[in-house]
């Protein structure tokens, strides 16, 4: 079992241990930038439910994920010289809102085999609560579908949080194959007031099931403010994502301008050292727990963004620092292994894609060139007569594009979403979901060379 010793991972007999690894997104946690639907995972599978029928639509969901991964995915990433995934979880999986306080085992189940799969291939693995009861934060990777974080409202859905997670510590103790649990994912409590008293809470039940592993703490605001939860905790990692805004989409050079903000490598140092200040004022490991560009396609462009990278890595490795990078597999946008643009999944998707493109619906994915006659007003307006407006968790600008790009005009493409399905037979069924087998997909070789490096070094 791994353990916090000062400002290190060690094993049991105190010997260090550095975490490589790479996020499990997209597979129990589906998100639309990663998967391809829009909206939510949740509207998207109750959009399919209508059309295909609530069977034929579990039966694809449950295929994708059969297929998604494997041992051969595990036993892909151990090659690459990683060693840890780190699983980001729905809690739909686990807990069911009609029966709230009921465990599903068969979600249990397959989290228990993607253990499994890993520990076979001497990968750890860090379960990360990606998703919760109420939604942790505002944003769609939450699987929320309003822009509200309704978790640190209501006792209730943190009442199922904690049953969740004693659940999770009771499958999982005793196994040291699980390097820890990263107990919320980029929790967004806006007023700051909720998430210590409630992170205190949460600790003490999961240490009372199970006193030994390491438990990861991501920061408020996304990761990022962690003055709010306090440090007197025992056996725990501060967890910080570090995405770099050279990495973007908007970024087309490094060094160079992106938003008025000249980066370069002394600016990816300063900003790491600013978000893991709280480890280092707890004498604490540090763990980036997300981190990674997006890339173009265009080889011109993602040469930059390789670079990027590249001096996060050398980074990472002159502060002794663990790191996950966001994502192992995706359709397109920044997975190590990418859907086939050929593949039945990508065909049958592609006029959603081009969809989402022109109307910008992603902000992580997509640009705004499309809809920036809409943008544009609204933004005036709104500094002319709300100057003081200042909503959680990044401001009025943020908030303008949640409303207008991503749920305005976002949720209605459920409906065309789910009208591609609707005459999906069996076979066609199985031709989706074998898109996502790692045999089918495509390899982002300039980044798996860049990681191996890493790794090996």
């Amino acid at each position: 079992m791994l353990k916090v010793a000062g400002d290190r991972l060690v094993t049991p007999k105190g010997q260090p241990v550095i975490l490589r690894g790479v996020g499990l997104g997209g597979w129990m946690m589906m998100e639309n930038f990663l998967n391809g639907f829009p909206g939510t995972e949740h509207q998207a599978r109750d959009a399919l439910r209508r059309s295909m029928g609530a069977a034929r639509a579990d039966l694809l969901f449950d295929r994708i994920l059969d297929e998604f991964f494997t041992d051969a995915d595990a036993a892909f990433i151990a090659g690459i010289g990683l060693n840890c995934v780190r699983i980001a979880v729905n809690y739909r999986h686990l807990s069911d809102d009609a029966d709230p306080f009921a465990i599903r085992e068969d979600g249990m189940r397959r989290l228990t085999d993607a253990v499994d799969a890993c520990a076979r291939t001497g990968l750890y693995t860090v379960i990360d609560l990606h998703a919760a009861p109420g939604f942790q934060n505002q944003s769609e990777h939450s699987d929320n579908p309003s822009h509200h974080a309704w978790l640190w409202r209501h006792r209730h859905f943190q009442d199922r949080v904690v049953a969740i997670w004693e659940a999770l510590a009771d499958r999982f103790r005793g196994r040291p194959e699980v390097a820890g649990y990263n107990l919320l994912n980029e929790p967004g409590d806006p007023t700051g007031e909720v998430i210590g008293p409630f992170y205190r809470r949460l600790v003490d039940a999961v240490r009372a099931v199970d006193p030994d592993h390491v438990i990861f703490l991501d920061g408020n605001r996304y990761a990022n403010d962690f003055d709010v939860i306090g440090d007197s905790y025992d056996n725990t990692v501060y967890s910080t994502h570090d995405y770099a805004l050279a990495g973007i989409r908007e970024a087309t050079k490094y060094p160079g301008e992106v938003r008025g903000q000249y980066v370069d490598r002394s600016h990816l140092e300063a900003r790491f050292l600013e978000r893991t200040a709280h480890c280092r004022k707890t004498g604490t490991p540090v763990w980036v727990g997300e981190f990674g560009p997006v890339y173009s396609g265009d080889p011109d462009v993602d040469r930059h963004r390789y670079a990027v990278l590249r001096d996060q890595l050398e980074i990472y490795r002159e502060y002794g620092a663990s790191w996950s990078i966001w994502t192992y597999k995706d359709t397109h946008l920044s997975g190590l292994v990418s859907l086939d643009p050929n593949s039945p999944w990508s065909r049958l998707l592609q006029p959603i894609r081009e969809k989402k493109e022109r109307l910008g619906t992603e902000p992580w994915s997509t640009g705004e060139e499309g809809i920036s006659h809409v943008l544009a007003p609204l933004d005036d307006l709104l500094a002319a007569e709300y100057p003081d407006f200042d909503p959680p968790p990044f401001g009025r600008r943020w908030y303008v594009r949640r409303l207008v790009r991503e749920l305005l005009l976002g949720e209605p493409m459920l409906t065309e979403f789910a009208a591609l399905f609707a005459t999906l037979d069996d076979a066609g069924i199985e031709a989706l979901a074998g898109s996502f087998r790692l045999d089918t997909c495509i390899r982002r070789a300039p980044l798996l060379e860049l990681l191996t490096e890493f790794t090996r070094s």
